[in-house]
């Protein structure tokens, strides 16, 4: 018992002092953020992180701001959602015929390589704007859940699908033993990658498409109008919306995976 007691109190302490570390770091680069903002000593090029954080609250007290921040959370969410849909039963396919696998490798590798700029352009003429981030997240996110899916499946050692097909296990426990609990960890990475990836190429997205409504329209709008607070505190929106994203997915997932391992 003592010993546990330690082993907790010491896992603790751990934690405290990993996020005391983290957070000294964060302090000393906001420092030099506003050491950097009083040596311009021009708003219009650099404003420090309490103007913004200012800013960001006039924003946040405003009903415009939640309504954009879901639009475009929303598209992007609803893209990344058809990637990973689509990645995992592309990437089932392909485990199973090389075929498949070599007729998906040109396509999957254009979307790697293509710049989000050039492919905004593309995509305006075909779909209407207030599609394009979704359009856009789906691209980005597909080759990502593909490749890493993929490699999670042939990661399988062959000795355990042959076990349980001589075992005679059905195909749907085949499928959860066996594959699931192989694959689960390069989901996991391919998911909390692709997110990001999604989220950052859907606003980028917005910025060229200009959708009604959504945050990629406010930041050409503070370009626009040199409101470098408020680019900033859009800015900072978009990276606590990504961490936040990025959290709740590793916590769902995390979940779920204790939740399989729970199963008998």
């Amino acid at each position: 018992m003592r010993d546990a007691g330690e082993r907790g109190r010491g896992a603790a302490g751990g934690r405290i002092r990993r996020w005391a570390v983290r957070l000294a770091c964060a302090a000393l680069w906001l420092a030099l953020w506003q050491l950097a903002a009083w040596a311009v000593d021009l708003d219009i090029v650099l404003v420090g992180p309490l103007e913004v954080l200012a800013r960001l609250a006039e924003l946040a007290a405003t009903a415009e701001f939640w309504a954009s921040l879901a639009v475009s959370l929303g598209r992007v969410l609803a893209g990344l959602l058809a990637a990973v849909v689509a990645g995992t039963a592309l990437a089932a396919a392909a485990s199973r015929s090389r075929a498949v696998r070599a007729l998906l490798a040109p396509l999957m590798g254009a979307a790697k390589a293509v710049p989000v700029a050039s492919f905004v352009i593309l995509v305006l003429l075909w779909v209407s704007s207030s599609l394009l981030s979704t359009v856009v997240a789906l691209v980005m996110a597909l080759p990502v859940v593909y490749t890493n899916v993929l490699e999670g499946i042939a990661q399988i050692d062959p000795r355990l699908t042959e076990m349980a097909r001589l075992f005679g296990v059905p195909a749907l426990a085949r499928v959860r033993i066996v594959y699931v609990t192989q694959v689960l960890p390069y989901f996991r990475a391919a998911v909390t990658l692709a997110l990001g990836l999604a989220w950052k190429a859907g606003i980028a997205a917005e910025v060229i498409g200009l959708p009604d409504l959504t945050v990629g329209e406010h930041l050409y709008d503070a370009k626009v109008y040199l409101d470098t607070p408020s680019l900033f505190a859009w800015t900072v929106a978009i990276v606590a919306v990504s961490a936040g994203l990025e959290a709740l997915v590793r916590l769902a997932l995390g979940r779920l995976e204790e939740r399989r391992e729970a199963r008998p």
